[in-house]
């Protein structure tokens, strides 16, 4: 737990004047998305807050609202802490990520696409593949993803898709091979963006709903074995 304090504490000059629940509650998530809470860990109010500046109230609000959006977990008497997906929880999210992310991609409009950030997310998997680390490779998939759905232009479909992506970063932590779970799809990524970068709008959500059906049955193969042999 020091080791994620410690990185939170960087986080602190992110909430500026005006320390919101909110902005506690975007730092946390893009935490959790990152990978720095994995599911299970108790959250410290006293810890968390001290490395944020915040207060215990303002603190305890952003935990309701990570709360509701399914991240966290209140147990009476015992804490706060980072949820532990079901097979059924994983199930939900990559049925949203096919809904979401092809619509998307379906309603993209006329070529060229603003294609920037989402070039420098699949440069970030294959830096990450050549050091070895295999979780930095989990993240800048996340990363892919994210950048994929922004090239809607709705604050609202980013907003959904934040919490979601966060959910997804849950899974991962369970899965005992990221190397295994994560190196096919870097190809994969550089397909999609490809596609985009020639304009095949339809090439891009054929590969985009293939890539989401295999990854779905990956994941869930792996998921289902490690929590079956953890009960």
């Amino acid at each position: 737990m020091a080791e994620q304090l410690t990185g939170l504490a960087d986080d602190r000059s992110l909430l500026g004047r005006t320390s919101t629940a909110e902005r506690v509650s975007d730092i946390l998530r893009s935490r959790i998305a990152d990978g720095y809470f994995p599911p299970g860990t108790r959250l410290s109010e006293d810890g968390i807050g001290g490395a944020l500046g915040v207060s215990r109230n303002t603190l305890r609000e952003a935990f309701r609202l990570l709360t509701h959006e399914r991240l966290l977990v209140h147990e009476l008497n015992r804490g706060v802490f980072v949820r532990v997906l079901t097979v059924e929880d994983v199930e939900d999210i990559y049925r949203t990520r096919a809904l979401v992310e092809c619509a998307v991609v379906r309603g993209l409009g006329e070529p060229p696409y603003t294609l920037g950030a989402l070039s420098a997310a699949v440069a970030e998997g294959q830096r990450a593949a050549a050091a070895n680390d295999w979780k930095a490779v989990g993240t800048a998939n996340i990363h892919f993803h994210r950048e994929l759905v922004a090239l809607a232009g709705s604050e609202r479909t980013d907003e959904l898709m934040r919490s979601v992506f966060a959910e997804l970063r849950l899974a991962f932590h369970v899965v005992d091979d990221p190397h295994a779970l994560h190196e096919p799809y870097l190809a994969r990524n550089r397909e999609i963006l490809q596609a985009l970068e020639a304009g095949d709008r339809r090439g891009a959500e054929s590969l985009l709903e293939t890539y989401l059906t295999d990854s779905l049955e990956r994941v869930v193969e792996v998921y289902r074995r490690r929590v079956d042999s953890n009960p």
